[in-house]
This record gives structure tokens, sequence and C-alpha cells, in this order.
């Protein structure tokens, strides 16, 4: 059987249940006949008897001499074959048998076990097995006409056996048992191709076998991965995803707000579209996750998360811009510094050894102050470090970049960190870099201020670039949107946004073609 295809299985097994089905049916049908015919021939023996126990030839023969009794006989064997009785039998008080078949039987004396009751005027049938099989005898009382009881009529009619009655519906019975398996046969053939269809063709162990594999690679995955159906129940819910959420039971199967109150995965079926790259506040933990939904043959069956703890992703991303800052930070410096040893050598080689110390002097200083009030007024090594890597990277590009001196970061607001505001900083300072592509009539400059006081905190950066198109300005926060061709771009501002909307914050754009673009953000502390 472990051989066999899903759909001889499902064949054989229909076939048998349809098989054992007809053979249980048909012997209760056939029970039942038999016990319908047993209460037929109850009636019947029981009109016989009473029609031989009123004939007046048999009331006056039984009272006769011998002479008149051999009268008896002929006259019930007549009505014998007349009604299709086994047997019809005539008994005078002192149970000798007057009439009988078997005309050797006659004369002598019946000592049936059941007919005592009928010399005392009762009448009754019972139920016998004899040489000719189980036979139905009803036993009346023969009466004189002053009421006196003068003998007894016994009648008996055989009951046909189980096989004779197989043997009389035989015709009905291979017919109907011909069609049933024929057309159950058909239809178990016709639902198991289907059921077959309905698995891809696979076998059960084939399938079986796939969801052990599916399992262990979502569970292999270092993302959590959650899945629900169209009724918002649990089809997969893998290791990881239990290990970031405090998930300790098997859930599949339950309802995922029962799992999950603030879960935002049961929207994607409502949307019908999918969202990516979107931070999610869930029981306390910021996840960017990708919710997509589940479509098979166009029709949408479930919806799919992917997400992992931001924080280990914020902490990829700040190893990977903090290697990418100080290897520019270390290009540009060299490139500065060898600019600016050149000039000394210049110089000394004319002999203005006093200017040459001079500007030294002045070179240190201008760094001196800058690392002095970075270090004083914006409490965080990463943004101060992005913010010097700027400065060297806009002289690089011939772009003076600017910080307020009043400029001050103490603290983050609610839900963000120094992850968002590195994002934040550094997307933008880049956008005003590009935007001074196509300026070359005028001083380059970006001017970046920092404001916080004890309920709100504002970063404004400034610049006096290209500016951007009003048409642009109404779609540049949406994602993959970008002027460029590079292929890549168009996720920064998709990103700052976020970032504003998880911290709750506003973001003011004022931008002018030609002369220059101002962003703005503001968070409540």
């Amino acid at each position: 059987m472990k051989r066999l295809s899903i759909r001889w299985k499902i064949t054989a097994l229909i076939f048998f249940i349809v098989s054992f089905s007809l053979l249980l049916s048909g012997t209760i049908v056939v029970g039942n006949f038999v016990h319908t015919k047993e209460e037929e021939l109850k009636q019947r023996a029981l009109l016989t008897a009473r029609t031989v126990s009123e004939l007046p030839e048999i009331k006056q023969n039984i009272k006769g001499i011998v002479k008149e009794r051999r009268m008896i006989n002929p006259i019930v064997e007549r009505l014998r074959v007349i009604h299709g009785a086994a047997y019809i039998s005539v008994l005078d008080m002192k149970k000798v048998r007057l009439s009988h078949p078997v005309n050797e039987m006659i004369g002598k004396r019946s000592y049936g076990e059941d007919e005592g009751p009928a010399f005392a005027e009762h009448t009754y049938t019972t139920k016998a097995r004899g040489e000719i099989g189980t036979v139905i005898r009803a036993f009346v009382p023969v009466m004189d006409n002053d009421h006196h009881q003068i003998g007894v009529v016994i009648a008996a009619y055989v009951l046909p056996s189980f096989m004779q009655v197989l043997l009389s519906l035989k015709t009905e019975i291979f017919v109907t048992a011909s069609l049933s398996l024929l057309f159950g046969g058909f239809g178990a053939w016709h639902l198991a191709s289907h059921i077959k269809q309905q698995m891809f063709q696979l076998e059960p162990h084939e399938i079986a076998k796939l969801l052990v594999e599916r399992t262990e690679t979502f569970n292999a995955m270092h993302e959590g991965v959650i899945a629900i159906d169209t009724d918002e129940r649990i089809t997969i819910f893998n290791d990881k995803a239990k290990a970031m959420l405090g998930v300790t039971e098997d859930v599949i199967g339950k309802p995922i707000r029962s799992v999950l109150p603030d879960t935002h995965l049961p929207e994607i079926l409502q949307i019908n579209r999918p969202i990516y790259n979107k931070e999610l506040q869930i029981r306390n933990l910021t996840i960017l996750s990708n919710r997509i939904p589940i479509k098979v043959n166009g029709k949408t069956v479930g919806a799919v998360a992917i997400f992992q703890d931001q924080t280990e992703v914020k902490k990829l991303a700040e190893e990977l811009t903090g290697v990418k800052a100080f290897v520019s930070a270390l290009r540009v410096q060299t490139h500065e510094y060898m600019n600016k040893l050149h000039t000394i050598a210049g110089l000394i080689q004319l002999g203005h050894k006093e200017k040459a110390l001079e500007y030294v002097f002045q070179v240190t200083a201008e760094q001196e102050e800058l690392i002095r009030f970075l270090s004083k007024n914006i409490k965080n090594e990463s943004i101060s470090g992005l913010l010097l890597s700027k400065i060297s990277r806009g002289k690089e590009l011939g772009i003076t970049v600017t910080i307020d001196r009043h400029s001050q970061l103490h603290r983050f607001p609610k839900s963000l960190d120094h992850h968002d505001f590195v994002v934040i900083l550094g997307n933008l300072i880049e956008n005003a870099f590009d935007s001074f592509e196509t300026v070359n009539d005028r001083p380059k400059e970006v001017y970046i201020s920092i404001e916080q006081t004890d309920d709100i905190l504002s970063l404004s950066v400034e610049d006096n670039g290209c500016g951007i198109e009003e048409s642009i300005q109404a779609r540049m926060f949406e994602e993959g949107f970008s002027t460029k061709k590079t292929t890549g771009r168009g996720i920064g501002l998709y990103l700052i946004k976020q970032i504003v909307e998880k911290g709750k914050g506003h973001i003011h754009v004022e931008s002018e073609k030609g002369k220059g673009t101002i962003f703005t953000i503001t968070f409540e502390m």
C-alpha cells in the first residue's frame, strides 16, 4: 500500500467503502425482507388454519366413525394445494392426526412440544426448525356447534432461508451492486485525480518532506518570518520570530491578533499590495519589515512578513557607514594635508619662514576650534564624526560646509537614536552636495544647524545649489523616486520620511529653482 499513489489509494478506499456499504445495507434489506415474509406467513397460516377449522365437513367428520374421518384428508389436501401450505394437519382431542401430506403419518399420534396451548382453545403461531427447514406453524382450535373443542388444525408454511432470498433477488442485487460500484469507482477516480491536482501532482510523502524542509529552512533563516491565511490564522512562525517577539508556545493555527495584538500584517490582506522596508513598533521592539501578499493563480490567499530587529540592522549600517566615513575622511585629510604641506614647503623655499609658521598655527587653530566645538555641543560621537567627515568631504568637492556655532545636541527624541540621526544628516548633506553638480557661477555653501530646547529638537540643512522644482517636491519622498539615472538612488529621502514618521516629527522644505534649498526637520522632545 505504501508504494501505491494517492490516486489509487483513494480509489481503493472509496471502492471498499462502497462495497462494504452495499454488503451492510444488503444484509439489512434481506433481513427486513425475511422478517416481513415471516409476518406475512404467520397471517397466511392463521387464515388457512381458521378456514379449515370452520369447514362443516371437518367438524362433522372429526366426530364421526373411522370411515368418515378418512374423508378429512382429501378435503384438507385440496385446501393445502390451493393455499400453498407446506402441510395442514388436523388433530382430534387425543392428538391423533386425521390429515397429513404423508399418508403414513395419518392415524398416528402427534408429539409436538408446541401443541399444548392449542388444546386449551388458544390460537397462536410458532416458528420451528424441521426436516424441510424453518416453518411457521399456526394452531387454531376446532369448535363444534355447542362451542366445545373437538380438535386442532395446524397449518405450516416454509420460511425461505437467507440464501434463498438472495437467490430470489439475484438480478436486483447484481444490477444495484454493479451500478453502485461502477459509478462509485468512477467518482472515486475523478475525486482522487482532483485531489492529486490540488496537491500539485505530489504524493503525501513528498508533501510531508517538503513541509519538513520548508519548516527547517524557515527556522534556519536569520530573519523572522510570519505568515497568515485569509482568516488571519498563523501558518508560519519561525524560531527567529519567536525569539525576537518573545513567543515560546506553538502558535500555528491561532489568530495572529491573539498572539500579537499590535500586528500590522492583516492590513496587507486589505490593501492587497506589498510594503517594503517599513519600520514598525511591535511589543516595544523596532523592526524593519517587508510585508507581502501571498497570491496563488492571481488570488490572494494570505500574507507573509519578513522582518529583522532594527537594532541589528542599524549596527550593521553604522559599522558600514563608519568604515566608509573613516576611509573617506582619511582620503580627504590625506589630500588636504598634502596640499597644506605643499603650501608650507613653498613658503619655506621662498624664504617666508614666518608666514609658513603663521599658516601652520592658523590651520591648527581652525581644526582645534572645530573639534572643541563638536565635543562641547554635540554629545554623540557618531554625529560628531559624521559632521567632521562631511566638512572634509566638502573641502574636497570645493564646498564650504559651515556648522552653526549655536548648534547643540544633548539627547534624542523618544523612539529615535543616533542611528536615525546619522541617516537623516548624512542623506540631507549628501543631497546638498549633489545640488551643486550644475552650479559654477557662485561659491558653493552648505549651512548646518541643530537647535535643541527642553521641548523641541530642530535640524536644518541649507544649500545654495540648483534648487528643486515644485513637480519634483511633490514626489521626492516616494520610495525609489530620483532625478538621477544611477541605479540604487531614490531611497535617502524615503528613509528620512520613515524616521520622521516614527519619531512623530515634521519635515518642512523651502526651495527655489536656481537659488537653493532648505530642509528643516522638527521633533517634539
